[in-house]
C-alpha cells in the first residue's frame, strides 16, 4: 500500500491525446522514464516540474496499441496502461505486443530506387597491423557481400610481419585487389587512395577491426537508394560511439545466447528502416554515394592525417551542399575499436580532431546532440532493447526468412525441415495473403485484395510484394514457376532467388548456402 501511495504522489494524472503523452507529476517524482511494452523508451521532458510530455511521431512497435509504464530512479514502476496511436484516452493494458514493421518505414521505390541498387560498389578496407581482426573482417566481407561489388584492401605499411602473408592469401581472389603502401601514409590518405581507385563506383569504408554479417551491403544500399539526397549511410554496432545500439557511446554486449550472426539477423528483421538522421557518418562502416563524393571531394588528409574527424568534416561539407546522412539500424556490424591505434592514442587523436571540427563547424556538436535523441533514433534503440530482451526468453533462434511463392513449395519446405523461418504467398481469386509460419501454424501478415488470375502478378500485387519483401526482411525467394516479374523484383533488391520444383535435402542445402554464405566471388562480377 505504501508503494502504491508513493507512486500516486509521484504521478497524479496521465493524459494521452493520440500522439502526446502528458503526465502531471508530484514534487518528489524525480526523473520519470517511459517504458513501452516492457522496454525503456525515453525520459519524459522535465523542463516543467509538474507537467511532463513525450511526443510520438508514429507507433514505435508498428502496432497501433502499446502499453506504457513509468519508471523512477529507485527502480519502482507503475502498472502499465494501454495507449492507442491516433486515438485519445487511456485504456487497459494489452498482453503480447510483438514488434511489427514500422508505418514510417523508408523503402526503395519500384523505379528510380531499383535502378540505383544496381550501381557498383567498391568496399575499401585500410589495414594497419591487428592480423587476427583483419582476417575476421575480410572473411566476413567475402562471405556476406552480394550484388555488384569489389573489394580493395590497402596495407598502410604494417609493422606486424604476419600481415603481408595474410593479405597474400586474398590477393588472387576474383573481385579482390590488395595493395601495400611503400611507407606509412596515414589512415586518411590511404582511404582517399581507395576512393580514387574506386573510379565511378559508390564506396563503402570498412574498418579492418569490423565484422559484417548477411545482408549488410544490401541494407546499406537500400538506405542510400531510399532517398536521392542521402550522401552517406552508416551501420549500427555494438561498439561505435554515437552509432552504438541500444545504448549510445557504450560497448554493448550482444545477447549471450546468440552468435553475432544471429544478433545481426534479428536486427535485420526487427530494427526497422526509419533511418534516423545524424549530421555525420562514421567510417567504421560507412556507405558513400559517388555523386556526393563528386560534389564534396575526398577527405581532408592534411587536417586529419591519422583519422578521427575526417568523416565528420566530410559529412558537414556534404550537409552544406544540401545532402544528409542516415543511421541504418537494421545493419549490425561488430566493431573491436582502437585495436590498431590503441585507446590512449585514439583519445588523443579524437581530441585533436574535435578541436578542428569545432573551429570549422561551430554548430556541429549541438546538431549531434539534438539528433542523437530524435524520435526515430529513440525508436531504433528501443526496438533493439526489445530484440535483445527477447533473446533471453524461450523461443526459436533467429533464422533467415524464406518466402515461398505458393503453398506447395511452402509445404515442401516444411517437409524438408528447411533451416529458415518460413513465409508463403497464398493466392486465390479473392486476393493474395502473405503468411508467416509460427508454432501454431500459418498467420496472416499482409493482404492484397485483388489478383488477376492465380498465376498472374497484377500491378497491385507487384507493388505490395515489393514493399513486403523489404519491410519483412526476406532473404530468399523461392518460386517453382518461371515468373520473371516476381523473381526479378526480389533479385533487384539483393534477395537470393531460386526456382525449384521440390525441396529435396540437396536443394535445401543449396538454398542454405545461397542465403547464409553467398560467395563474394560469385556475385562480384
Amino acid at each position: 500500500m505504501e508503494t502504491a501511495q508513493k507512486l500516486q504522489r509521484r504521478i497524479r494524472r496521465i493524459e494521452w491525446d493520440g500522439a502526446d503523452l502528458c503526465v502531471v507529476a508530484g514534487g518528489d517524482a524525480g526523473v520519470i522514464r517511459v517504458e513501452i511494452d516492457g522496454a525503456i523508451f525515453a525520459p519524459l521532458d522535465d523542463r516543467a516540474a509538474d507537467l511532463r510530455t513525450l511526443h510520438f511521431d508514429f507507433a514505435p512497435g508498428g502496432q497501433s496499441c502499446m502499453n506504457a509504464s513509468f519508471v523512477f530512479d529507485d527502480g519502482t514502476r507503475t502498472l502499465p496502461v494501454g495507449l492507442q496511436w491516433g486515438k485519445p484516452g487511456i485504456a487497459a493494458a494489452i498482453a503480447d505486443r510483438p514488434l511489427r514493421p514500422l508505418a514510417d518505414s523508408r523503402l526503395v521505390d519500384t523505379q528510380q530506387g531499383i535502378d540505383a541498387l544496381r550501381r557498383a560498389v567498391t568496399i575499401v578496407v585500410p589495414v594497419y597491423n591487428a592480423p587476427d581482426l583483419v582476417r575476421a573482417c575480410l572473411d566476413s566481407v567475402l562471405a556476406h557481400s552480394t550484388g555488384p561489388a569489389r573489394l580493395i584492401v590497402i596495407d598502410d605499411a604494417s609493422t606486424d610481419p604476419a600481415v603481408a602473408p595474410l593479405l597474400a592469401r586474398y590477393a588472387g581472389l576474383a573481385g579482390v585487389q590488395v595493395l601495400t603502401n611503400a611507407s606509412n601514409r596515414g589512415f586518411t590518405a590511404t582511404v582517399n587512395h581507395g576512393m580514387a581507385l574506386a573510379g565511378d563506383d559508390d564506396v563503402v569504408l570498412l574498418n579492418a577491426d569490423a565484422q559484417v554479417a548477411a545482408c549488410w551491403l544490401d541494407g546499406l544500399r537500400r538506405a542510400i537508394c531510399a532517398d536521392p539526397q542521402t550522401a552517406s549511410a552508416t551501420a549500427v554496432s555494438d561498439n561505435a560511439g554515437a552509432f552504438s545500439v541500444p545504448e549510445l557511446e557504450r560497448e554493448n554486449p550482444l545477447p549471450a545466447m546468440w552468435t553475432f550472426e544471429q544478433a545481426a539477423c534479428a536486427l535485420w528483421q526487427g530494427a526497422g528502416t526509419a533511418y534516423p538522421r545524424l549530421p555525420t557518418g562514421n567510417g567504421f562502416c560507412m556507405y558513400l554515394r559517388r555523386a556526393a563524393i563528386d560534389v564534396v571531394g575526398m577527405f581532408d588528409a592534411e587536417a586529419f592525417a591519422e583519422g578521427y574527424g575526417e568523416e565528420n568534416d566530410w559529412s558537414q561539407r556534404a550537409e552544406a551542399a544540401g545532402w544528409h546522412h542516415v543511421v541504418v539500424g537494421n545493419v549490425m556490424v561488430r566493431h573491436a575499436r582502437s585495436m590498431s591505434f590503441g585507446h590512449d592514442r585514439r583519445a588523443r587523436l579524437g581530441a585533436q580532431g574535435m578541436q578542428v571540427l569545432r573551429t570549422r563547424w561551430p554548430n556541429y556538436e549541438a546538431a549531434v546532440g539534438a539528433t542523437l535523441f530524435s524520435f526515430r533514433r529513440r525508436v531504433l534503440d528501443w526496438r533493439v532493447r526489445r530484440i535483445y530482451a527477447a533473446a533471453a526468453m524461450p523461443g526459436p533462434l533467429p533464422l533467415p526468412r524464406l518466402l515461398c511463392a505458393d503453398e506447395a513449395l511452402a509445404d515442401a519446405a516444411i517437409a524438408a525441415e528447411a533451416p529458415f523461418e518460413l513465409w508463403r504467398l497464398r493466392r486465390v481469386a479473392a486476393g493474395c495473403w502473405l503468411e508467416q509460419r509460427v508454432a501454431s501454424g500459418w498467420v496472416e501478415r499482409e493482404h492484397t485484395p485483388t489478383v488477376t488470375g492465380l498465376a498472374a502478378c497484377s500491378d497491385l500485387l507487384r507493388a505490395d510484394l515489393h514493399r513486403w519483401l523489404q519491410i519483412h526482411a526476406i532473404e530468399l525467394f523461392l518460386d517453382a514457376a518461371a515468373n520473371e516479374d516476381l523473381t526479378g523484383m526480389a533479385a533487384a533488391l539483393g534477395i537470393a532467388t531460386a526456382r525449384i520444383d521440390a525441396l529435396t535435402p540437396v536443394a535445401t542445402a543449396i538454398l542454405g548456402a545461397l542465403c547464409s554464405m553467398r560467395s563474394f566471388a560469385q556475385v562480384s562480377t
